[in-house]
């Protein structure tokens, strides 16, 4: 036994060696800077600080150059580094109404108080690959001059018209949840089912929304409004006892509006879905929005039938790390618990062959 702990141990030591050299690769080709990563695979970088719950480009772009390109194997770097930092407090909500906007879009309205902000977008590309360019000659872009003052949310123009369903007032005493600090458990508010969808795996919300367009949840959403800018980070120290400004991060936004044809109690009107991340994130918070939205199926008398409907279903699946370390334990030694069903699946075989009832051997099997 002893032999065999020490080999697996040199196994180990000689794996992270060769995973270190992989991760370098060539070495007469220079090492990716974490600033190249950070200003070049911004989006890669964005999607990191999402899932792992953490705002830091430079720890974000450092954990995806340590992990390969392996998003989801940076995202558990970062999510584990966050685990070891002391908490001060919660910042006060951040005010979206006062964002500086690089990109601000409605489906819904074309001329809206503010106008249509195309902003940075590959809406609009040919999706051809193309050689890089010669930063020699490649022409100069025209500077972009964000719109001065808060530009008025599409909702709260709809609000003035008592068409869209009001936003939930927040009371002083209203407590926030934390998934970072307590596990998640059902019924879940909808705080804490945000926060789910603000850190679960792109992919598997895509897919969930998605579902809800095809038909899996009967809803007929309109993008109401995305928009991409810079807003302040406040916090309130108990020694001081009002807000301080912290810094400015980038958060992309998302409000869709579904239609809702009312109740006994409530008027025929639209509903919200509502989606919130950082970075350029726009793919991700629509598609949030829309699973927020199929979410909230019993709150508006809706039956609840399809799987972006099921709160245990979506919430309980959609974190990356949970979902690959539940995976990837498979590659992990299961001897024993395999020869015990070897030795099962062997005795039921002689049992078979002497003629036992095969009912009888499944009632054993289980």
């Amino acid at each position: 036994m002893y032999v065999a702990v020490k080999g697996g141990e040199r196994a180990i030591d000689n794996a992270h060696r060769l995973l270190a050299r992989e991760r370098r690769g060539d070495p007469s080709v220079p090492e990716l800077s974490l600033d190249q990563i950070g200003q070049q695979l911004t989006l890669a970088v964005d999607r990191v600080m999402n899932e792992g719950s953490l705002y830091d480009r430079e720890l974000a772009s450092l954990a995806i150059r340590q992990a390969r390109g392996d998003l989801i194997e940076a995202i558990f770097l970062l999510r584990a580094f966050r685990a070891t930092l002391p908490r001060f407090g919660s910042s006060e909500p951040i005010d979206t109404a006062a964002m500086t906007v690089r990109r601000r879009i409605s489906a819904i309205l074309k001329d809206l108080p503010g106008g249509q902000v195309l902003g940075p977008t590959f809406d609009y590309t040919h999706r051809l690959l193309v050689a890089p360019a010669d930063p020699t000659t490649e022409p100069a872009v025209a500077g972009f001059d964000p719109p001065a003052g808060p530009m008025p949310r599409v909702t709260d123009l709809l609000s003035a018209e008592d068409l869209v369903e009001p936003s939930p007032p927040a009371g002083d005493d209203d407590s926030v949840g934390d998934l970072t600090q307590d596990p998640l458990a059902f019924p879940a508010g909808r705080d804490l089912r945000l926060q789910n969808l603000a850190r679960g795996d792109e992919g598997f919300i895509l897919a969930m929304g998605y579902s809800t367009q095809r038909g899996y949840g009967r809803n007929h959403p309109f993008a109401g409004e995305i928009r991409l800018g810079e807003v302040e980070v406040e916090f309130t120290p108990e020694e001081v006892g009002f807000a301080v400004p912290l810094g400015r991060i980038t958060v992309t936004e998302c409000q869709m509006v579904t239609e809702f044809r009312g109740s006994a109690t409530q008027p025929p009107c639209f509903t919200r879905g509502y989606g919130l991340s950082f970075g350029y994130c726009e793919r991700k918070v629509m598609a949030m929005a829309l699973v927020d939205r199929a979410l909230r199926a019993r709150e508006l008398g809706a039956e609840v039938k399809a799987p972006a409907q099921d709160e245990e279903f979506v919430l309980s699946h959609s974190d990356n790390v949970q979902a690959t370390g539940f995976v990837e334990h498979l590659k992990l030694p299961h001897y024993v618990t395999f020869q015990a069903e070897v030795g099962l699946v062997r005795r039921l075989r002689v049992e078979f062959d002497e003629g036992v009832n095969p009912a009888t051997l499944r009632e054993a099997a289980e």
